[in-house]
């Protein structure tokens, strides 16, 4: 009788962390893939280091997402692929090079970094399925992207495409 009680106890409990953790997460349609994720978790920690990461910009010129169509128009089979591609670059790229001297904004960019990296399996795992294939157009937009990033330092790059975050989590939510 007691292992039932324990058993009916851990399972609830069990319960209310899965609940707690996929709190604020939405499903998003990306094409044929659908992806959970948290939007407004994310948006929060940037919001937190958004005036930080941008004061940081030196070049005000110059965007990396919002090149003229970079994430406009993309269409519905090309946005699994192109999502993709934009969180890995965040990830691969973006986020590693965003180290600053406040610990406060790096813990942020980390805790923004994980949930990329997890956003990024899901949509490789889509991707293994062969759920998200990658069109011509997704390609061209994606090579831009990579263009616009290449032509600053590093470092620059980096905080301004960090800085623009809000321009990606737009898009998300407009297309998912």
């Amino acid at each position: 009788m007691k292992g039932s009680h324990l058993f009916l106890c851990l399972l609830s409990v069990s319960c209310c962390l899965n609940l707690m953790l996929t709190a604020g997460s939405k499903i998003f349609h990306f094409g044929p893939c659908r992806v959970s994720m948290s939007v407004t978790e994310i948006r929060s920690g940037f919001t937190a280091i958004k005036a930080n990461i941008q004061a940081r910009d030196p070049i005000r010129t110059l965007s990396i997402l919002s090149h003229p169509h970079s994430l406009h128009k993309v269409k519905l089979l090309d946005r699994c692929c192109i999502t993709h591609q934009l969180f890995n670059f965040y990830v691969d790229k973006v986020f590693k090079h965003c180290k600053t001297e406040d610990s406060f904004v790096n813990r942020k960019i980390s805790s923004i970094a994980n949930s990329f990296l997890i956003v990024k399996r899901k949509l490789g795992q889509c991707q293994e399925q062969n759920k998200c294939l990658c069109g011509q157009e997704s390609a061209e937009k994606y090579k831009q992207i990579l263009a616009n990033y290449e032509g600053l330092n590093v470092t620059s790059a980096a905080i301004k495409s960090l800085g623009e975050l809000d321009i990606l989590l737009d898009w998300v939510e407009k297309s998912g």
